[in-house]
């Protein structure tokens, strides 16, 4: 660098600089700082902060993490300069580059975030983000003790009911070439399909899905203290089914501690379950070096997620959401049964994207999932709202897989409509206290299509029972006859009747449209009662469509309005709040189809 500049630049730092006297001086300080850290025993449990104004160009430090088992292992760190406001504005970056065998053999690897750095016994902040994609040297980013303990010293508060969370992206959209170090996200008990489907979901929050590589167990007693350097995971569901985030602690007091070095979600106020780890083994790969995980014993939970730091409050429990999911045979098909319990955490970006991936796993197990399987599902999912009331909202459908989707997967995105239907609801954050789902595996493709619809007659009175005949056709399968009788209403008027045979789903979109834009939201207990009042998939519907004004609102369809009560709702109209149709849908009737049915038809009978 020549005289009279006033530093190095991020250029400078980063590419191999030439022979000059200060790297001489490096070579010969180097061996001395690298026998230092590896001489050291174990980081320094209780350090002063190193003043972020004493940061310079030239500083040696000795890093802490996890390579292989419980203990944290030093490495040298040379400080090659800091970068003003690379992380947000007033949030600058400690730039260094890490010496010895081992983080100059795996590089930086997913996991290493929050490995807390000191220099002179003092500590100065966490490994934190990499630099470049495919850096062949182990440079790296290091997030100021400073902005950590802003995070140590907030207030510890319950999760918003209601949040919109931010991202990690405005660093990297600022900074192309600074990433937040990846945390590996295990999933134990997950097939590599599932991870496959679901990664890119978790890869957009910062987080690396990894499969079948790490396992969880809780009842594992973990006697080595957590210290500056140890692993350290959030669980994000547990049980039979595993997924745990995993980075490493920067500091550690008698009430709490702070890790990683950058947010997982940047969520805010969190309740996660916060546990010990073992490190396997840590992988070295310029694509995707990572840690190998076993998480072990619950030492409390994580409670805050901030832009530079997740803070962790030992002795704290984090609630979760129990799930519980069986799977039977049909009677003689000789397929296995299985029952899978597991819990999922309660937070309301995460808890979605576990879910489904949990949910889908549990339906499409290794020994009962088939090319030409169908599920018949029923189930329930319990909550509370906002004041405690009780709800319920109930599933029951058959799914038979199709061309180009398994029957798991259909089933999975039915689960997944009305789960987030009420998780997401945009008035009050509900308690979801239980999900309980029961699948009968079929080994065929239950489907089935609407072939053909007639009336027994012509022409009918008001009271009068009239037949309904459907010819359905079953996939690769002789078609049958289903046969509804209705019995017609005795306040019918002269005239034709419009009679619709049809699917749930097509029924559903008759009596519930779509709502229009600007339209109010429901409530969660508004929200379970519209849910509970779609139709099963399975089965042949009867509806009568009478010449009676009906008005449609985002909660329930009011049938039959007399004019007068007509006029009275209209000013609604003005605020999206209810629509209004010329005919009424009243429901008559109802067939099992005995599949996935598909189909609609208008009949007409002329009422005399």
């Amino acid at each position: 660098m020549a005289q009279g500049t006033l530093g190095p630049t991020v250029v400078d730092v980063i590419l191999p600089r030439r022979a000059t006297l200060a790297a001489v001086a490096l070579a010969a300080v180097l061996p001395m700082a690298i026998a230092a850290a590896q001489n050291a025993v174990q980081p320094p449990l209780h350090a002063d902060p190193f003043p972020l104004s004493e940061v310079h160009r030239g500083l040696h430090g000795t890093a802490w993490t996890v390579f292989e088992g419980t203990d944290p292992e030093p490495m040298d760190v040379e400080i090659l300069g800091r970068l003003k406001d690379a992380i947000g504005p007033g949030q600058d970056m400690i730039l260094a580059r890490l010496h010895g065998a081992k983080p100059e053999f795996t590089g930086v690897v997913a996991g290493m975030s929050g490995s807390p750095v000191y220099i002179d016994g003092k500590l100065l902040g966490a490994l934190a983000y990499r630099i470049g994609q495919f850096s062949k040297e182990p440079i790296c980013g290091i997030t100021p003790i400073g902005s950590m303990f802003q995070v140590r010293d907030l207030p510890t508060l319950a999760p918003p009911t209601i949040a919109t969370p931010l991202s990690k992206a405005s660093v990297s959209e600022s900074s192309p070439e600074i990433h937040a170090i990846d945390t590996p996200l295990v999933f134990s008990g997950f097939s590599p399909d599932t991870v496959a489907k679901y990664a890119d979901n978790f890869r957009a929050i910062g987080l690396e899905p990894v499969s079948g590589i790490g396992s969880a167990s809780p009842e594992t007693h973990q006697p080595q203290p957590i210290v500056p350097g140890s692993a350290v995971s959030a669980i994000l569901a547990r049980g039979d089914l595993n997924v745990a985030a995993t980075c490493t602690v920067t500091y550690v007091d008698e009430k709490q501690l702070l890790a990683c070095g950058h947010p997982i979600t940047q969520y805010g106020n969190i309740s996660i379950p916060m546990t010990k780890s073992e490190v396997i083994a840590t992988l070295a790969s310029p694509m995707n070096a990572f840690k190998i995980v076993n998480s072990t014993e619950t030492v409390g939970s994580f409670t805050q997620d901030r832009a530079n730091a997740v803070a962790g409050t030992f002795g704290r429990t984090a609630r979760m959401i129990p799930v519980s999911v069986d799977i039977s045979p049909e009677d003689g098909s000789g397929l296995p049964a299985q029952s899978l319990h597991f819990e999922v955490l309660d937070n309301r970006q995460l808890t979605p994207q576990v879910m489904l991936a949990a949910v889908y796993q549990s339906l499409n197990q290794n020994n009962t999932a088939a090319n030409q399987m169908s599920l018949r599902l029923t189930g329930d999912i319990a909550l509370e709202d906002a004041e405690g009331r009780p709800g319920t909202v109930h599933l029951a459908s058959t799914f038979a897989a199709s061309d180009n989707q398994p029957a798991a997967q259909l089933a999975t995105l039915s689960f997944a409509q009305k789960f987030l239907a009420v998780f997401g609801n945009d008035l009050a954050q509900p308690k979801i206290t239980g999900i309980q789902l029961h699948a009968i595996a079929v080994p065929r493709r239950e489907s089935a299509e609407l072939e053909t619809a007639r009336l027994s007659t012509n022409e009918a009175q008001p009271g009068d029972t009239i037949q309904v005949e459907a010819t359905i056709r079953p996939f690769q399968r002789q078609s049958r006859v289903v046969r509804i009788p209705i019995t017609l209403p005795t306040t019918l008027t002269p005239g034709p009747l419009r009679i619709f045979v049809s699917d749930g789903p097509s029924l559903d979109r008759l009596l519930t449209p779509p709502p229009a834009a600007g339209s109010v939201n429901l409530g969660v207990q508004d929200t379970v009662a519209q849910l509970n009042r779609t139709h099963s998939n399975d089965r042949l519907y009867v509806t009568l469509l009478d010449h009676q004004t009906q008005a449609v609102t985002a909660a329930a369809a009011l049938p039959s309005l007399p004019p007068s009560i007509a006029n009275v709702l209209q000013p609604m109209r003005g605020t999206r709040q209810i629509t209004f149709t010329s005919e009424t849908a009243a429901e008559a009737g109802s067939a099992p189809a005995e599949a996935q049915f598909s189909g609609a038809e208008v009949l007409t009978v002329r009422i005399r």
